[in-house]
């Protein structure tokens, strides 16, 4: 951000501390501006109704407010530059708390002021030890963790209710749907036309240059020209007041203590509980009023606060305002921005803005009759304005489309029912889209397989061949973000593909060194990724798994069976490898086993390697039916391991044994020459291993190789003839 100070050039002997303090001061006088028409606005606010009649001490109070918190806020502020005052918000539900003390003061017939002034400095005072009670516990860094969208929707509410405020202080008549014709005739056009005019030549002027000198003389300027405009014309300021087009003088300030102990005695204390949710309304909006202004301030002029010491300065200014009768208040988004816009950067900004109050209380507020509405006006409509062009128009190009429409959100929130509804709910909305957009995020950051990333251990070269051909059984996923319910939803939707891909994956790890944390609704995609990859085969491997996220996950029952977990990753990956090698190992002693029986078989390792090719390995578990009687007989097996039995039905649904073949056995061979159905079932009884020649091998195997057809047919019918004189023993011992 370009320092909009002044800049004196190559002038020389010019003292820097005496240009710092022209500078605040200017930037100082710019911000007494708003504050003091804001103080008369709020003035009006709160002592409305019953309470018109005594709008001199209103006055006073918002005069002696501004001051003191322009002053303790600027001497002790983290922002030097901060200029503060009664806020809109904090003066809305102050007005709220009063006029309901009005209308439990009239219903007892007590007098009226008296006890509003003691509501008001109690009220402000208990915010000031509420406020100082969040900053001595640090209980205000929370608002760190408030969505930037919640921040934006906050200032974008305060500009367009800066545009809607200067429209009722240039026409009198709020913006509404029962005063629409009010703002229609031909006087308030033409004030509110001039006022757009003044606003244009702000941002004409002033926004571009940001000189110092620029704003009041462009204040000045515009005044001078209304009032040569109403003598041009012959309208006498009384007219011109009459008409609208300058403000009404107000009365002369009058300031009272109300700590006499008459007052409070007579004060209506039995009305205190039912001003306890006003109260709490107060201290509420206050405290948020000051951390989210502060946090405006800082994204606005890209300087971080001590929230801390902007609470208890706050506190302690409230405290102070408190003690005279003076309402809540805080810093402000505007003039200190404005102030910083201006020049101001040191601390005269704020005794300045507190010493152009008094002055306003002490000399004479009769002064503002002679302003112009419109170019007050044209200042608060530019102001508006730029703060809704900067949340509504730039913000789109730094936020998601999510994200600006949450802020758009917020924004018709704030304005339709207020702040505090505002807060609340744009704080909601924020959660839910921080949600949505984190469930977005991907929470896999890469993905590796054993083949080409493997453990640190060197490997005999066998070893790595074994890894080189088989090392894609190992799937390993690097996680990151934080998993919750969506994230670990997608995360389960990959592994799912993942698994589908990779049908030969055996081992699945998973790094949470990246993750930054893991909610307990995650923990029910986990267990959905259990139950996919166990139906599979496939061990689920753990790594860099964090004691918080260990805990989540084991209080689901997730981590158990088929569940393994492992603190890094180089060894999760050297234990899959060691697995995968002794897997491979034992295939291997297997295969030289079937190459052995199968060489004996065929008298010829050739055809042994050529009858190998041909087949197809099959695992089966004990009770397991490998063939259904009936069935078309389509395959035989080689029983390499394990035993089958070969069961025919009985009665009662029950099935008999009539034969039990173990290894090194055949099956089947009869059915795939003959291509008959099945006659019996084919049943597991006990964990085995088999190799299944089809009918389409076995075809291929006549018509390519008929060598080795002629000795498998060789080889079935000695097997039958075995197995027919096996049956002609036991048939002749049985006839004895």
């Amino acid at each position: 951000m370009t320092d909009p100070a002044i800049d004196f050039g190559p002038v020389t002997g010019v003292n820097p501390s005496l240009k710092r303090a022209l500078n605040d001061i200017l930037g100082g006088g710019a911000a007494s501006v708003l504050t003091v028409t804001f103080g008369l606005s709020y003035a009006l606010l709160i002592f409305a109704g019953p309470l018109s009649p005594f709008l001199s001490y209103g006055i006073a109070a918002t005069f002696i407010s501004s001051a003191v918190l322009a002053a303790t806020i600027g001497l002790g502020s983290s922002l030097p530059f901060a200029v503060a005052g009664p806020d809109s918000s904090t003066a809305a539900v102050t007005g709220i708390m009063a006029a309901s003390l009005v209308e439990r003061i009239e219903a007892a017939h007590l007098p009226l002021l008296p006890p509003v002034l003691i509501t008001l400095g109690l009220s402000t005072v208990l915010t000031g030890v509420v406020l100082c009670g969040l900053g001595l516990t640090r209980m205000g860094r929370a608002i760190r963790y408030v969505p930037y969208p919640v921040i934006g929707g906050f200032l974008g509410a305060t500009g367009l209710l800066i545009v809607l405020g200067a429209i009722r202080v240039i026409t009198d008549h709020p913006v509404q749907l029962a005063t629409l014709l009010h703002l229609t005739n031909g006087v308030t056009l033409s004030e509110l036309g001039a006022a757009c005019v003044m606003a244009l030549v702000l941002y004409l002027t002033w926004h571009r240059s940001r000189s110092p000198f620029g704003l009041p003389i462009i204040l000045i300027g515009g005044m001078l020209t209304a009032h040569l405009a109403f003598w041009i014309t012959g309208i006498s300021p009384e007219e011109a007041r009459a008409m609208g087009w300058t403000f009404q003088p107000p009365p002369p300030a009058a300031f009272m203590l109300p700590w006499h102990t008459e007052d409070l005695a007579r004060y209506p204390w039995s009305a205190v509980p039912d001003l306890l949710g006003n109260l709490v309304a107060v201290i509420f909006v206050t405290a948020s009023s000051t951390l989210f202004n502060t946090t405006g301030i800082e994204v606005a002029v890209h300087r971080e606060a001590n929230l801390e010491r902007e609470l208890n300065v706050t506190g302690a200014a409230n405290i102070l305002t408190g003690a005279l009768a003076g309402y809540a208040g805080c810093v402000s988004v505007s003039r200190s921005i404005l102030n910083f816009s201006s020049g101001g950067r040191g601390r005269l900004s704020g005794l300045t803005v507190a010493a152009m109050s008094l002055l306003m209380l002490a000399v004479a507020p009769e002064l503002l009759g002679f302003m112009p509405k419109f170019v007050l006006g044209g200042l608060l409509l530019y102001l508006g304005a730029d703060q809704l062009h900067k949340w509504l128009i730039e913000s789109r190009k730094r936020l998601s489309k999510l994200e600006y429409l949450s802020l758009v959100a917020i924004i018709a929130i704030i304005v339709a029912w207020g702040f505090v509804p505002g807060i609340l709910i744009g704080v909601v909305i924020g959660c839910a889209t921080f949600a949505f957009s984190a469930a977005r995020v991907e929470s896999i950051k890469y993905s590796f397989d054993g083949s080409e990333y493997r453990s640190s251990l060197d490997r005999s070269r066998d070893d790595q061949q074994v890894l080189l051909a088989h090392g894609g059984k190992i799937q390993g996923l690097n996680l990151q973000s934080y998993l919750f319910f969506g994230s670990a939803n997608r995360l389960f939707q990959h592994v799912k593909l993942l698994l589908q891909q990779r049908p030969e994956c055996r081992y699945l790890l998973f790094d949470f060194k990246l993750v930054t944390g893991v909610d307990s609704s995650a923990a029910y995609s986990f267990a959905q990724i259990k139950r996919s990859a166990g139906d599979l085969g496939v061990e689920l491997i753990l790594v860099h798994l964090s004691a918080a996220a260990e805990k989540v996950l084991r209080s689901s029952d997730f981590i158990g069976a088929g569940v393994t977990v492992i603190p890094e990753l180089d060894r999760a990956l050297e234990w899959c490898e060691n697995e995968l090698i002794a897997q491979h190992q034992e295939l291997a002693r297997e295969e030289a086993s079937l190459r052995d029986w199968f060489t004996g078989m065929l008298d010829s390792e050739d055809d042994a390697d050529e009858l190998i090719r041909r087949c197809q390995r099959l695992e089966v578990e004990a009770g397991e039916i490998i063939v259904q009687a009936g069935d078309p007989a389509d395959s035989m097996h080689f029983i390499l391991d394990g035993r089958v039995g070969i069961m025919i039905p009985a009665d009662d649904d029950r099935t008999t044994r009539v034969r039990s073949l173990g290894r090194y056995t055949t099956i089947g061979e009869m059915g795939l020459v003959s291509q008959t159905p099945r006659s019996a079932t084919i049943q597991a009884e006990v964990d085995s291993v088999l190799y299944v020649l089809n009918m389409h091998q076995f075809d291929a195997i006549k018509s390519e190789d008929p060598a080795l057809s002629h000795k498998l047919l060789t080889y079935f019918v000695s097997v039958m003839a075995e197995r027919l004189t096996f049956a002609n023993r036991t048939i002749s011992v049985l006839r004895r």
